[in-house]
């Protein structure tokens, strides 16, 4: 029963970074008209701030929910109560290298919005 209680917390928060992540890309796209990252380096100064920073917001709470991070981390320790597919689940999840790359990539659009900025330090 446990198993099947830890298969279901990791799918649902990875879903949330899954969420946050999607929509963020959207706003990306929705505002720059593109997701290539040299088009939005060369727009991001022409933006408001708080455009940018709610974009930031939902990218890096995407980040952090796909790389288990604090906050959306709490699935790691059922991680091997579930079974197989919970243990793949969670390698994919738990690659946190990909929110760090994410972050990093995104840096044109964070180096505008300061509170965000903030939020990964902290």
């Amino acid at each position: 029963m446990q198993a099947g209680k830890a298969a279901t917390k990791a799918f649902l928060i990875n879903k949330v970074g899954d969420l946050f992540l999607l929509t963020g890309i959207s706003l990306v796209f929705v505002i720059f008209h593109s997701v290539d990252f040299g088009t939005v380096s060369a727009l991001a100064p022409y933006f408001p701030v708080d455009v940018l920073e709610i974009t930031a917001g939902f990218l890096l709470v995407g980040a952090v929910g796909k790389s288990a991070q604090v906050g959306l981390h709490t699935l790691l320790p059922d991680a091997m109560e579930g079974p197989t597919p919970v243990s793949a689940l969670i390698h994919a999840a738990t690659m946190v290298t990909a929110g760090v790359f994410l972050l990093i990539r995104s840096s044109t659009i964070l180096e505008y919005t300061p509170r965000i900025l903030v939020l990964i330090a902290f």
